[in-house]
C-alpha cells in the first residue's frame, strides 16, 4: 500500500503524466484540474453529444487554478479521466472549487452523461456545502471519463476541482465554515462596538466605519458563499448579484467618507475636491454598471483606483504631521492588500488563497481591529483637548466671574440709586396727579353748586365721583412703599365712602376683600364698582333702605370681582343706553378682558371674571 501512494505521488508531481489518473480509497485530496484537459466552446452551442466526439480539441492543463476573470462570452469544458486499480468500491466527492460560477453542470457515465445542474444561480435548499459537490463512484477496476461545463455570467470564471475522500471533505468543509463564522462574527462585533461608540460621541466618522463593515460583511458574505448557501433563496441570488457593482462599491464608498472625516481632509482643498469629484465619478459609474452588462468586466477597476488614492492621500496626511493618519497607514495597506488580492483573484490573474487560505479574512479582521484602535485614540485625543479646553475655561471663568461680579456690583447699585430715583418722581407724579384731579373736583363742585338743575346736578356729581375714583388710587399710591400692587381694600373703602357721602341713603355695605390687584387693574375696577354702587344708590333703593355686598376673589389666576344688591332691580330691554352701564360692559371687556354677567331679577347681580396675566 505504502509503495501505491509513493507512485501516486510521484506521479501527481510529474507534468508529463497521463491524464488518466489512477485513484486510490488512502487520497485524501487531489488537485484535479492538473490531471484535466480544457476546452474554450466560444459558441457556447456545444452539447454533451458534441463534447464527446474525438474531434474536440482539449487541451492538457498542468495549473490547479484556472482564471477567467469575468467571462460570460464563451462556455469552459473540463475532461478528466479516472482509473481504479483496486478490487474494491472506491467513494469520491469531487468539489468544484469556487461559489461564485454561476452555472455548472457535470456529466458522468453513470447516469448515461445526462446533465447535473449546480453552481450559483441553481442553489439546492437542502445543500449545506458552500461549493457544488458531486459523487464519484468507481467500481473495481473501472476506468471513468467525467466531464464539467463551467459558464459564469455575472461573476469571475474560475475553475478549480478538488477531488476528496468523503471524510476528509467533511472536516474541511466544517472547518471552513467555523472559520467562516468566526470571521463574521468578529466583524459583527466591531461594528456592534463602533455603532454604540457614535450613539455616544456623535462622530460621523465612527458611522461610516459601521457602514464600512456592514459592506465588508454583505460583500464577503456573498464573496465566499455563505450568504448564498444559508441566507439567500436560489430565486433571489440571481437579483441580488445584478447589483454586484453596488455590492462591492458600498464598503468602498463608506470607507472614503470615512477617511474624510477622520482625516479631516478639508485641511487639504485639492486633494479634498479630488476625492469629491472621484466619489461622484464613482457614484455615476455604479449607475452606468447597473444599466447595461457590457462593461462589466471594468466594474471593478475604479473602486480599486479608489482605494490606491486613499492610500496615497493617507501617506500625504501622515507626512503633513496628522496624527491621526499614522494609525491608519497600517491598516490601510492591509486593506490594499486584501483588496488587490481579491481583484487579482477574481480577475483569474493570481490566486492568493492557493498560499494563504483564509488570507483576506484575516486582513480585514486585522484592518478592522487598527482602525477601531485609531477611533479609540482619536477619542482619547478629543478627551485630553477637552480637558485642556475645561482647564482654559475654569480658569477665563474665574477671572469673568470676578470681572462680572464687580461689573454687577456696580451696575446693581446704580440700578438701585436710579430705582429709588424713579419710586420718588413716580410718588411725585402720583401726588401731582391727585393734586391735579382734586382741582377738577373742586371745580366740579363749584360749578354743581351754581346749577339748579337736578339732572344736570345728578350728572356733575357722577362725574365728580369717577375723577375722585382715580384720585384716590393716585392718593394710596403715594402714601404706601410698593406701587406695583394697590391696598384693594383701603381703596374699596374710600370709594364706597366717597359715593355713601354723595348718596344720602341707609345702605349697609359689606366687602370681603381676599386679594390684591395690581395698579393698572385697579383704575378699571375702581371705575366699574363706581359705577355699580352709583347705580345702586341711585336706582335700586326707592325707600332709602337697602343691602349692598362687594366681594374680590382670586383662585387659579382667575379674578372674580362680584357686586350684587338686594334692590329693586331693573329690565335689561328697557335699560340699555345707560352711559354707566356701556362704561362698565366697556372696562370688564376691553381694558380687563374679561367677562361680565350680570342678573337683574332678584335685585343687581353683577360678576366680573378676568385673568391676572402676570
Amino acid at each position: 500500500m505504502h509503495i501505491k501512494l509513493l507512485i501516486l505521488v510521484l506521479l501527481l508531481f510529474n507534468p508529463l503524466f497521463s491524464k488518466t489518473l489512477p485513484i486510490y480509497s488512502e487520497i485524501e485530496k487531489i488537485d484535479l484540474l492538473r490531471f484535466s484537459q480544457i476546452y474554450i466552446d466560444s459558441t457556447q452551442n456545444l452539447s454533451i453529444l458534441d463534447i464527446k466526439k474525438e474531434n474536440i480539441n482539449f487541451r492538457n492543463n498542468d495549473k490547479k487554478m484556472v482564471g477567467f476573470g469575468y467571462s460570460p462570452a464563451f462556455n469552459v469544458w473540463i475532461k478528466f479521466t479516472l482509473k481504479n486499480e483496486t478490487e474494491k468500491k472506491i467513494l469520491k466527492i469531487l468539489e468544484y472549487d469556487n461559489p461564485l460560477t454561476t452555472h455548472i453542470e457535470f456529466y458522468s457515465p453513470d447516469n448515461n452523461y445526462r446533465k447535473i445542474q449546480k453552481g450559483l444561480f441553481f442553489k439546492d435548499k437542502n445543500t449545506n456545502t458552500i461549493n457544488s459537490t458531486f459523487q464519484i463512484v468507481l467500481e473495481p477496476f473501472s476506468k471513468k471519463t467525467y466531464y464539467i461545463k463551467a459558464k459564469s455570467e455575472i461573476t469571475p470564471l474560475i475553475v478549480k476541482i478538488n477531488l476528496w475522500e468523503n471524510s476528509n471533505f467533511l472536516s474541511k468543509e466544517l472547518k471552513h465554515q467555523a472559520i467562516l463564522c468566526l470571521f463574521f462574527g468578529a466583524m459583527l462585533i466591531l461594528a456592534i462596538y463602533n455603532l454604540f461608540i457614535y450613539f455616544f460621541t456623535k462622530d460621523v466618522s465612527y458611522l461610516y466605519y459601521v457602514l464600512y463593515i456592514i459592506g465588508i460583511i454583505i460583500h464577503h458574505s456573498l464573496y465566499v458563499g455563505l450568504a448564498t448557501t444559508y441566507i439567500l433563496e436560489s430565486y433571489l441570488i440571481k437579483n441580488v448579484f445584478i447589483f454586484a457593482s453596488v455590492i462591492v462599491a458600498i464598503p468602498i464608498l463608506a470607507l472614503a467618507f470615512f477617511t474624510k472625516e477622520f482625516l479631516h481632509t478639508k485641511q487639504y482643498p485639492k486633494n479634498n475636491r479630488f476625492l469629491n469629484i472621484y466619489i461622484l465619478i464613482l457614484i455615476l459609474s455604479i449607475i452606468f454598471f447597473l444599466l447595461t452588462n457590457s462593461y462589466d468586466k471594468y466594474r471593478n477597476i475604479l473602486t480599486m483606483l479608489l482605494l490606491v488614492y486613499l492610500m496615497s492621500l493617507t501617506i500625504y496626511a501622515a507626512l503633513k504631521k496628522n496624527t491621526q493618519a499614522y494609525f491608519i497607514l497600517f491598516g490601510w495597506s492591509i486593506f490594499l492588500l486584501s483588496g488587490l488580492a481579491m481583484f487579482l483573484s477574481s480577475a483569474g490573474v493570481f490566486n492568493i488563497y492557493q498560499y494563504f487560505p483564509y488570507f483576506v479574512e484575516t486582513s480585514f479582521v486585522l484592518e478592522a481591529i487598527i482602525f477601531s484602535i485609531a477611533l479609540a485614540n482619536k477619542i482619547n485625543k478629543l478627551q485630553k483637548q477637552k480637558n485642556e479646553a475645561n482647564q482654559r475655561l475654569l480658569k477665563h471663568q474665574e477671572s469673568e466671574t470676578k470681572r462680572l461680579s464687580k461689573e454687577v456690583n456696580k451696575r446693581t447699585k446704580d440700578l438701585k440709586e436710579t430705582l429709588v430715583e424713579k419710586e420718588l418722581l413716580l410718588k411725585e407724579l402720583n401726588h401731582r396727579v391727585k393734586n391735579n384731579m382734586q382741582t377738577i373736583v373742586s371745580l366740579i363742585r363749584l360749578q354743581n353748586d351754581e346749577v339748579k338743575n337736578e339732572k344736570l346736578n345728578d350728572i356733575l356729581l357722577t362725574i365728580q365721583n369717577r375723577i375722585n375714583a382715580m384720585s384716590h388710587l393716585h392718593e394710596l399710591l403715594y402714601k404706601q412703599d410698593n406701587i406695583s400692587h394697590i391696598n384693594t381694600y383701603a381703596y374699596f373703602e374710600v370709594l364706597i365712602e366717597e359715593v355713601k357721602e354723595s348718596y344720602k341713603k341707609d345702605v349697609d355695605i359689606k366687602i370681603d376683600i381676599k386679594t390684591n390687584l395690581r395698579m393698572e387693574q385697579a383704575i378699571y375696577c375702581g371705575l366699574i364698582l363706581n359705577e355699580l354702587l352709583t347705580n345702586s344708590f341711585k336706582y335700586a333703593f326707592p325707600n332709602l333702605i337697602g343691602k349692598i355686598s362687594i366681594t374680590l376673589t382670586k383662585k387659579n389666576n382667575l379674578i372674580t370681582l362680584i357686586v350684587k344688591d338686594n334692590g329693586i332691580g331693573y329690565n335689561k330691554e328697557k335699560v340699555h343706553d345707560s352711559l354707566g352701564l356701556t362704561l362698565v360692559d366697556t372696562l370688564a371687556r376691553k381694558q380687563l378682558k374679561g367677562n361680565i354677567f350680570i342678573d337683574t331679577t332678584k335685585g343687581v347681580f353683577s360678576k366680573i371674571i378676568w385673568e391676572d396675566k402676570e
